[in-house]
């Protein structure tokens, strides 16, 4: 066991020392993001919907980003299941993706950002795909999920 642990140490000590991120950058980032989330027009209202204590909400997504970059393990929550039923499809994942690409760009170094985000797309597919299937749809590799019970026009 501590031969595991202190492999992750290194692990971890290679990645912060590549990328730049620690604890204060995670903080940065999902602070700054989510406020834009609030503030967006696709993204505010679903948020909104489904998120009742925004402080709860912003330290859990630390400790998520924590243990997704980090490998800290702090965060313990289980994400699909409480993204299945909201009312989202491929066009949100992209607008989601988006506004999360301009914001680690902007908060974060070069590396950090381009480290953040190919979680991120991994994060996105991987939960797109559940929603989904929640929804009966069966995608073929490369295929999008297309919500037919939201307007087309809904998402920019």
């Amino acid at each position: 066991m501590e031969e595991s642990a202190a492999r992750r140490a290194q692990i971890v000590a290679e990645i912060t020392a590549a990328t730049g991120i620690d604890d204060g950058m995670i903080e940065r980032l999902v602070g700054t993001f989510y406020a834009r989330v609030r503030e967006d027009a696709v993204l505010g209202p679903v948020f909104e919907a489904h998120v009742t204590d925004w402080d709860v909400h912003l330290a859990q997504m630390r400790l998520f980003w924590s243990s997704v970059t980090l490998m800290s393990g702090r965060y313990h929550g289980r994400p699909m299941p409480k993204h299945l039923n909201l009312p989202v499809d491929a066009r949100h994942f992209d607008h989601w993706l988006r506004l999360f690409e301009a914001t680690a760009r902007e908060v974060c170094p070069p590396a950090a950002a381009d480290y953040f985000l190919e979680r991120a797309r991994r994060i996105a597919s991987h939960l797109e795909y559940g929603v989904a299937t929640r929804h009966g749809a069966s995608l073929a590799p490369g295929e999008r999920f297309v919500n037919p019970a939201l307007p087309a026009g809904q998402v920019a």
